[in-house]
């Protein structure tokens, strides 16, 4: 079981469990002035990188387009063994890959929500977030060697709206959505000991976006605790690593002909999951 799933059903638990002692105290609240006005919070859970077991590296080899396959001096697939979803272990393809792992992540924000009527709550907020979980893909040639580009998000600066049904105050249930703007750490290894790699960049920040829901229970007229889930996505397609000749025999693949192959990974999309505890102070 990953890890986002075992912290997801503790967390739905606590929050479930936090909302009965909320309403309960309903006659020792301010209801009308719930989710009314500005506020702050700090969160921590857990981001989750999708399964992509399809994913792959792609090449350039000077047609312009990452569609080429590098060839070798017989006109084989000079990464016929394959690919893999992950880091890299070994040079064998079938047992030499890690899984992309669940890791921690974090943010800090700003908003003010407005109640429309007794039941409705809209918002917005400012939010810096960050969190350690990679998105690693390899490939395996037939040298043997093995190439890995990594990426991970360093950290995002995000504005999104909300909107919800709050009962009369006390709990709020709702969604959010809105744009995000964030530095993408890469990072690239081979066991390839013979050409030399270049990175064209690395940790540029780009757009995307967020969307989810979640819900916050009024422990206090002041403080409230909630749980959130976030789909985040951000456009990644610039980065590709430069192959070049090093000490490699004018035969080998990636400069074969006069050829200057590019790597990158398959997809353009930095894609995770968070699911995330919240707590706020309301002012």
């Amino acid at each position: 079981m990953s890890t986002f799933h075992c912290i997801a059903w503790p967390l739905a638990a606590a929050s479930a469990m936090l909302a009965f002692p909320a309403m309960a105290q309903d006659n020792t609240f301010n209801r009308d002035k719930h989710f009314d006005g500005p506020y702050i919070s700090g969160t921590v859970g857990v981001a989750a990188q999708p399964n992509d077991p399809g994913d792959t590296l792609m090449f350039d080899t000077g047609s312009g387009s990452y569609n080429d396959t590098v060839t070798t001096a017989a006109g084989g697939n000079a990464f016929s063994p394959g690919f893999c979803n992950g880091r890299f272990t070994s040079t064998a393809p079938g047992t030499g890959c890690s899984n992309d792992k669940d890791r921690v992540a974090y943010s800090g924000r700003i908003g003010y929500d407005k109640r429309m009527g007794s039941n409705i709550a809209i918002g917005a907020l400012v939010e810096g977030s960050g969190n350690n979980a990679l998105d690693g893909t390899s490939a395996f040639s037939t040298t043997p060697a093995a190439y890995e580009i990594t990426r991970g998000l360093d950290y995002a600066i995000s504005a999104r709206a909300r909107a919800g049904f709050t009962p009369g105050g006390g709990a709020l249930f709702y969604g959010t959505g809105g744009i995000s703007y964030a530095k993408i750490a890469h990072s690239f290894r081979t066991t390839n000991t013979a050409n030399t790699f270049t990175p064209n960049r690395d940790g540029k920040m780009v757009f995307g976006y967020q969307a989810g829901g979640g819900t916050e229970v009024m422990l206090t007229d002041h403080i409230s605790l909630g749980l959130e889930y976030l789909f985040n996505r951000y456009k990644d397609n610039k980065y590709y690593v430069q192959v070049g000749q090093g000490t490699a025999a004018a035969t080998n693949p990636f400069i074969l002909n006069g050829r200057t192959t590019r790597i990158r990974q398959g997809s353009e999309n930095l894609t995770f999951h968070t699911l995330s505890a919240t707590m706020s102070y309301r002012f």
